[in-house]
């Protein structure tokens, strides 16, 4: 039961960040609606986990020669994979994807410390 808490708590911050970026990166939009962005943060987390895992261990040795920057064009990847699959978000260009990648890393690791620290 916990775990699936952890779970729908890590798909509602994805969402609250993924709307915060919205907000701040241009040529990154979303169809109005909580359900939309929903919808959106399952679809990456679900890309995330899969095929963003896979990535992220083939590069490794280049992440680690590169000092993790590598590891962004990963994140990025993940997030534009998410606009083809998804109808309700719109990314305009790679460098739109990138900044957004990144807040929405940061963005949704805050509040997922936040929400999940043991009393």
């Amino acid at each position: 039961m916990e775990n699936i808490m952890r779970f729908l708590i890590k798909i509602a911050a994805v969402a609250l960040a993924v709307w915060v970026t919205t907000m701040i990166v241009p040529g990154i939009q979303v169809s109005a609606g909580l359900r939309n962005y929903l919808v959106i943060a399952l679809i990456l987390a679900l890309i995330n986990a899969t095929l963003g895992t896979l990535l992220k261990i083939l590069t490794l040795p280049l992440a680690f020669l590169s000092l993790g920057i590598s590891l962004l064009v990963v994140n990025t990847a993940m997030l534009l994979i998410t606009d083809r699959l998804s109808e309700s978000l719109t990314i305009t260009g790679f460098w739109s994807a990138f900044f957004g990648a990144i807040l929405i890393s940061i963005i949704s690791s805050m509040i997922t410390q936040i929400t999940t620290k043991k009393v």
